[in-house]
């Protein structure tokens, strides 16, 4: 009876770790451009040729792929691809395929280090170097799906300052600049090879200002209408976090808004990746728990900012955007 017991955990288990197939296929076929490959009929020895693969592993990719139903054989040992609309796209194209790459090279190996680190009690460190091109990715995905809410309260407000906080390589403000000329863009980013990017990528746009500054030293010149900072607050220690509220608050025109995209912690009703989400940056010592919706509301409450809206920019992974108004 014990061993059938054993049986049966094993292969419940097996079931439930099916899905990670779907998942994995996905991420290698995006990482190696191998959709694009199979988009038309064509055999295995063709693909590893032209793209000097190892033809056996790709035969083994093409069998799951086969039957999970992503890849289908058309006859002569070709194959091609089915149910399109269910694959990421290829990279360049603003792909999902760059969150399933985070997943799988980020998030996936750091929690498998859960047993190590609970047994020293010791955590990780995140090597901002290492994984800046492929969070760099996932941002400008989450950009893409952001900016039309960011554009919307921008244009509603008529603001005619705005500084982004952490800016990056500047994609967000670049949009909002095109779109908005009138308007007054101001950026500060803590890495200088970094700010020479953002400049390099937004010269030419007169409505736009790249400075290398600390959060912690930095004050604006004038009142700001709009403060945007995102995929920013997790690196914010959870004791500082009410201060920069209250910081960042004084930097605020009246009537101004405050503007925030994180992933928030999730609670009992929330989906389970949102919860591994908020164990992933628990992991590391120089990245911190996500915030709780509660707690975003009461920083602006303290702060003396209005809680106008938290709307979803990505539901599975728990992303949001939170805004704020500053009160008159």
């Amino acid at each position: 009876m014990i061993d059938i017991m054993k049986m049966v955990k094993a292969r419940t288990y097996m079931k439930r770790n099916e899905p990670f197939l779907y998942s994995w296929h996905a991420y290698v076929g995006y990482e190696m451009d191998l959709y694009k490959a199979f988009e038309r009929p064509v055999t295995q020895f063709d693909v590893a040729d032209a793209l000097d693969l190892d033809e056996q592993l790709l035969a083994q990719w093409v069998a799951v792929g086969v039957s999970i139903g992503y890849l289908k054989e058309v006859g002569r040992n070709r194959y091609q691809l089915k149910n399109r609309w269910k694959l990421p796209k290829s990279k360049g194209n603003n792909s999902s395929g760059v969150l399933l790459k985070e997943m799988m090279e980020l998030h996936i190996p750091t929690l498998l280090e859960y047993p190590k680190m609970m047994r020293s009690k010791n955590r990780l460190h995140f090597n901002e170097d290492e994984h800046a091109p492929t969070v760099a990715e996932t941002s400008r995905l989450l950009e893409v799906l952001a900016y039309p809410k960011m554009a919307a309260r921008l244009k509603e407000k008529k603001c005619r300052r705005v500084l982004d906080i952490g800016c990056g390589e500047g994609g967000y403000i670049k949009k909002l600049a095109q779109k908005f000329p009138s308007t007054q863009f101001t950026g500060i980013e803590i890495s200088k090879e970094v700010v020479d990017t953002a400049k390099a990528l937004t010269k030419g746009r007169k409505n736009i200002s790249i400075e290398q500054a600390d959060l912690w030293d930095y004050t604006p010149e004038s009142p700001q209408d709009m403060i945007m900072l995102n995929n920013v607050l997790h690196y914010i220690p959870l004791e500082k976090r009410q201060a920069l509220f209250k910081e960042l608050s004084s930097w605020l025109a009246d009537g101004g808004v405050l503007s925030i995209v994180t992933p928030i912690a999730g609670g009992p009703d929330s989906t389970p990746f949102a919860n591994v989400f908020n164990s992933f940056f628990s992991s590391f010592d120089n990245l911190y728990r996500l915030p709780k919706r509660e707690e975003l509301i009461e920083w602006g409450e303290e702060s003396g900012l209005d809680f106008l809206s938290l709307r979803t920019v990505i539901k599975e992974g728990g992303w949001y955007i939170v805004q704020y108004e500053k009160k008159s």
